[in-house]
């Protein structure tokens, strides 16, 4: 075993970068590649090649996925030196003399033992009996998982991978190896003491037999990947009872295994009441060309703010003087009643012509919607006539529920020539969700963002290429 110190600090690397046929020189910061020397019982069982961090949640899921620890009054001594490069761990009992070692689908790099054994595995009441996972909260979740993958986004070539009950994610973790993800999130776990079983399991890389045998032994009941599984591991979900889906992207999925368990949302089952208004009148003066139709992530604008809300609300109408610019959406579409008179026009042809008392009103060039915010304020709705964000720049009345008793101000407003809509608000009837509140769900604030000009345009698209995983592990420069 080489005991050398190893060198913790990440030194950026001089690189030439070509780009638009010229050359120049920069920095880049590579992604870190550790090598930890694991020492079981005395007994050196494997060299795991990782990310240098939270190591203590890599030895230990390891083990535990390994079938080594159930829990960790298992582990009678844990030590991990990083200087080193060491971890020394003692467990109870033995570890067997004659194990069968496999090296994994990562590049010929990981190593599992007893995959055969492990592999036969059957529906253990992984899969939850009767429930239903909601693909609006798949969307948020990925979208969310993609947000907080900070090394991703600093060095790329790294995985990343997380777990979510449903709406919310509870561990999440990265590493070069797609397998370490895993291990790191069953570690955290152990030392937690967070259940597993019945939760959702999303990762950026491809989903082999190990990966789903991992999630099947923590019980997980649904695995959602960018990219694709094998077909070893869509057999191996079959049998252990495991929901599995690959290519989740703003577009859509495929649902390998057990489609019956994805909820078809019944109208008014989530947000009975609301009806989801888009306004997509405006000239766009600013960009120069319709915002609505914009190409966004391989959908348009338009397409992905309609996707997103008919999977929350039971109708979605479309408030715009130009319907034949949309006649590809399966939506009503209403004109202005007072033409020309910006989004208060907007919102109260949306009210008028609106089945349910409130509506939910969010603009065409919003793209970066988050599921579990709109439901937060659709819940504060009864009993308000308005339901406003209040962000650092003030409040957002285009991502606001209005009320129809808010219908007389605004047409009074509007007959007086008035644009501005806080000014049509009794306050005393306003429910303001606090910049506490946004955040704990949308901590960037990135659901009040708007693309109003080229050059936001062409950041957003940056940001876009710049938050998206890798679409396949084959095109990562580093695997396990």
């Amino acid at each position: 075993m080489n005991t050398r110190k190893k060198n913790t600090e990440n030194c950026p690397a001089r690189v030439f970068r070509y780009e638009k046929g010229k050359i120049r020189q920069e920095e880049h910061e590579p992604v870190r590649e550790f090598p930890l020397a694991l020492i079981v019982n005395g007994r050196e069982l494997a060299t795991l090649i990782s990310s240098p961090h939270d190591l203590r949640f890599l030895v230990a899921g390891f083990l535990r996925l390994q079938g080594f620890v159930q829990g960790l009054d298992d582990f009678q001594m844990f030590s991990v030196c990083e200087d080193f490069g060491v971890a020394n761990v003692i467990i109870k009992g033995e570890i067997p003399e004659q194990l069968k070692p496999a090296l994994t689908s990562g590049c010929g790099t990981g190593i599992t033992f007893n995959l055969q054994q492990k592999m036969q595995l059957k529906d253990t009441g992984n899969r939850c009996r009767g429930s239903r996972f909601n693909p609006a909260d798949l969307f948020a979740l990925m979208d969310q998982l993609a947000r907080i993958a900070g090394e991703y986004r600093k060095s790329g070539g790294i995985h990343s991978a997380a777990v979510g009950d449903g709406r919310t994610i509870l561990l999440h973790s990265e590493d070069i190896g797609r397998h370490n993800t895993l291990d790191r999130i069953a570690g955290e776990a152990l030392f937690k003491g967070i259940d597993l079983k019945g939760k959702v399991l999303l990762t950026s890389g491809r989903v082999s037999t190990e990966m789903v045998t991992k999630a099947a032994m923590l019980g997980i009941a649904l695995i959602a990947s960018r990219t694709s599984p094998t077909d070893l591991a869509v057999h191996l979900a079959q049998e252990a009872g495991i929901t599995l889906i690959g290519y989740l992207r703003s577009s859509g999925f495929n649902v390998y295994t057990y489609p019956e368990s994805l909820a078809r949302v019944a109208p008014g089952s989530l947000t009975s009441g609301v009806t989801a208004v888009i306004l997509a009148g405006g000239k766009s003066t600013r960009m120069k060309s319709n915002k609505a139709l914009l190409p966004c992530s391989g959908e348009l604008f338009i397409e992905r703010i309609f996707r997103q809300l008919s999977e929350l609300f039971p109708e979605v109408i479309l408030v715009t003087n130009t319907p034949e610019f949309y006649r590809f959406l399966p939506c009503r579409m209403i004109p202005d009643e007072f033409p020309g008179l910006g989004s208060l026009a907007g919102i109260h042809a949306g009210l008028n012509h609106s089945s349910t008392e409130h509506i939910f009103v969010v603009a065409c060039d919003m793209p970066y919607l988050n599921s579990e915010l709109i439901r937060q304020m659709v819940s504060k709705s009864q009993g308000f006539d308005v339901v406003i964000p209040e962000s650092d720049s003030g409040f957002e009345p285009l991502h606001a529920i209005y009320a129809k008793s808010c219908l007389p101000a605004m047409e009074e407003a509007l007959k007086n020539g008035t644009r501005k809509i806080v000014n049509c608000f009794d306050w005393s009837k306003v429910s303001v969700l606090s910049k506490e509140e946004i955040s704990a769900v949308d901590p960037e604030f990135l659901s009040f963002r708007n693309i109003n000009t080229p050059e936001e345009y062409f950041s957003f698209r940056e940001e876009m290429q710049d938050r998206r995983t890798e679409e396949d592990d084959e095109n990562l420069s580093v695997q396990r």
